[in-house]
């Protein structure tokens, strides 16, 4: 795993997921293939392999770079704007 600087910036603890699910996908009607939270804020989107790429999408439209696996028993990160596991 590698360090950036994003991760020094992320509140501590972390912010409670603010939905179970992707509450995008629920509102389109799909099923998100893995979920994702969001270390900034909380916000819960589904992965790239999902039809909709709703985490990527929140970090395009907020600039929130990273982000946790939201699945049972992982707990590995994701800098968006260092496109590598932190």
């Amino acid at each position: 795993m590698n360090e950036c600087s994003h991760v020094s910036l992320l509140p501590h603890p972390e912010p409670a997921p603010l939905s179970p699910s992707c509450l995008e996908c629920d509102a389109a009607g799909s099923h998100p293939v893995q979920l994702r939270l969001c270390l900034a804020c909380g916000h819960v989107g589904c992965c790239d392999s999902s039809p909709f790429q709703h985490a990527t999408g929140h970090f395009k439209e907020t600039g929130h770079e990273v982000m946790r696996s939201f699945e049972p028993g992982q707990s590995w990160r994701w800098c968006f704007a260092d496109g590598s596991i932190v």
